[in-house]
């Protein structure tokens, strides 16, 4: 864990954020990785494919996800797998576990499990099994998950902007979707926030949780301020 900026003493987490295609993470998750940069956690985010059969245009994709990444303050990593051909296989499951590595993450985001979409299903299994090691791994809801039991939330009152923010970069998936509709993001915030009793909210489901209230260590200095700046590279 980190000596985090301007907080001498303050510990910080490395966070490892996993999504199938670009806009995934914002979805699920950006909230929560805004909360967590504001707390001086280091968050990357894992995008394993291109998003090529996604909806609109699909040139400008990466260049959407970089900037979206860039909105957000995190670092981001490319796994260059094809769209709608993702497997839960070992190499997919090698593709998460060298992030684990290269970032140290010791908190991973992923889509849940059930859900209608096989890249979702398929990049779930890959980043379980991956993390086996990991004591906290969080499932977050997809539009096209089936079925999404919360029962961990993440305060984002002061960070539904940030989100929002980040999903506009989509450009070509927001014009072309219903799904990343502002209004729409913004009321499933209010109603997972109405159920974490607070305004808005992100909700997770917990593969595993481990809430250790032990000192933490300290995360080497390559890992702190790791918005600083857009790191983007394969991972393959």
């Amino acid at each position: 864990m980190a000596q985090a900026p301007g907080g001498p003493g303050l510990v910080t987490r490395s966070v490892l954020a996993v999504g199938a295609h670009p806009d995934d993470i914002e979805l699920g998750c950006g909230g929560a990785l805004a909360a967590h940069r504001a707390a001086g956690d280091a968050v990357t985010m894992l995008v394993v494919t291109g998003g090529q059969s996604g909806p609109g245009a699909t040139a400008g994709r990466r260049a959407e996800a970089e900037a979206a990444a860039c909105s957000l303050d995190c670092l981001l990593i490319w796994g260059n797998l094809v769209d709608c051909a993702v497997n839960a296989d070992a190499a997919t499951i090698a593709l998460v576990e060298r992030a684990l590595e290269q970032t140290r993450a010791d908190v991973v985001y992923v889509h849940a499990p059930d859900d209608s979409h096989q890249d979702h299903r398929a990049v779930a299994a890959a980043t379980v099994s991956a993390a086996r090691h990991i004591r906290r791994v969080l499932h977050y809801r997809s539009p096209s998950t089936t079925r999404f039991e919360p029962s961990v939330y993440v305060d984002i009152a002061a960070h539904l902007d940030r989100k929002l923010d980040a999903l506009s970069c989509h450009r070509s998936q927001v014009e072309s979707s219903a799904m990343v509709d502002p209004e729409v993001v913004a009321a499933s915030a209010r109603h997972f926030g109405a159920q974490a009793r607070v305004r808005y909210a992100e909700a997770f489901v917990p593969g595993r949780f481990v809430w250790d209230l032990a000192p933490l260590p300290v995360l080497p200095d390559d890992l702190v301020g790791a918005g600083d700046y857009l790191m983007t590279r394969a991972a393959a």
